[in-house]
């Protein structure tokens, strides 16, 4: 019965779960480099290279404007979601 036991065991796969994390820009101070919430790797938006994060999804104001702009940190797989792109707009305005 124990044998029976450890190879039903063996043969479950263990589901990743992907962390999500809200970050509002207003609250970033310095040049907009961060942290990941989860392993700590900087997130630079100078890096165009997508070593370090590749950007998954991005909405849109109806006038064009940026919103919300999805991450995902190629480090630890979570997902970051940066928001307070309002601040932005309203600057240029």
């Amino acid at each position: 019965m124990e044998n029976l036991y450890r190879s039903r065991k063996k043969g479950r796969r263990k589901m990743k779960q992907t962390s999500v994390f809200r970050i509002d820009l207003n609250k970033i101070e310095g040049d907009g480099d961060f942290p990941c919430p989860s392993c700590g790797v900087i997130i630079s938006p100078d890096d165009d290279s997508e070593r370090v994060y590749k950007i998954i999804d991005m909405e849109t104001f109806e006038d064009g404007s940026l919103k919300s702009l999805s991450l995902l940190c190629k480090k630890c797989n979570s997902i970051i979601i940066l928001e307070g792109f309002e601040t932005l707009r309203l600057i240029d305005d």
